[in-house]
């Protein structure tokens, strides 16, 4: 029979496998860990895991050639990824291989704890869609002609040059008791994969949502500053964030993923 943990941190500094660790303790995570990608693929055979934490830049095999290991075997665990070396193609690259969320090195220990927090109610979520009989609903899935970036982000073509971008109900589902969202300032550039809105939940934490689209904004959804509620009861229409004029549109809408494809 396999041992059954939480999280299995794949990393070769023993700082980052030490802070894993210890907020596994506090939120009672069980935590395995491996400091390369052969080792955790061992483990990986002979363990069951909920969450994947690796690094990107790792020895003998890098983190998105992990990815590509494990996609290869059918090995469906959700998985973060985080690096040192952080820049936007390394975010891109991240979520477009599959990963639900990237984490640039040095994290502080509230962020750390929000991205696992999030990660591993994903994982949680996921599993109950997969348990779950046809009828029932865990979260709402956005509307087939949009498009997602990741799980997180989804788009919306306005036809006029403008984009919508929000996040998913999948995504917001993985957050308790959002109280606040903070917005970037109209006439704001912003890249694809970067962090464009913050949402506080009740504890404090601020959870990241990372622009699917890169370009300038030209409207927030202001409404949402006053009634945050807008965001879990209709996310995916009343509940838009920012309009914006993309800038590398072509090039980047290769990286979304059709929300039809959910269906």
């Amino acid at each position: 029979m396999k041992n059954e943990f939480d999280i299995l941190i794949v990393d070769d500094e023993q700082v980052v496998i030490d802070s894993v660790v210890k907020m596994g303790k506090i939120y009672n995570y069980k935590v395995d860990s491996a400091d390369n990608p052969f080792v955790a693929l061992t483990k990986i055979k002979e363990n069951s895991y909920r969450l994947i934490i690796c690094d990107i830049m790792l020895p003998s095999m890098n983190g998105f050639q992990f990815i590509d290991e494990l996609q290869r075997q059918g090995i469906d665990i959700p998985i973060v990824m985080t690096t040192g070396y952080s820049t936007i193609d390394n975010a891109i690259q991240s979520i477009y291989k599959g990963a639900i969320d990237f984490v640039p090195k040095p994290f502080t220990f509230d962020e750390l704890t929000a991205t696992l927090k999030r990660a591993m109610k994903y994982s949680e979520l996921i599993n109950l869609k997969n348990k779950a009989q046809h009828k029932q609903i865990i979260y709402v899935s956005c509307p087939s002609k949009y498009f997602r970036f990741g799980y997180s982000c989804w788009v919306k073509d306005e036809f006029n040059g403008t984009i919508l971008i929000g996040a998913t109900n999948l995504y917001l589902k993985t957050i308790d008791n959002i109280r606040k969202i903070e917005m970037p300032s109209v006439g704001e550039k912003v890249n694809q994969a970067e962090t464009f809105a913050k949402f506080e939940d009740d504890e404090g934490l601020i959870h990241n949502l990372h622009s699917a689209l890169s370009g300038r904004i030209v409207e927030i959804n202001e409404k949402l500053l006053t009634n945050v509620s807008i965001l879990e009861k209709d996310p995916y229409f009343e509940g838009w964030i920012c309009r914006l004029i993309p800038s590398e549109y072509e090039n980047e809408k290769r990286l979304l993923i059709p929300c039809s494809s959910d269906r």
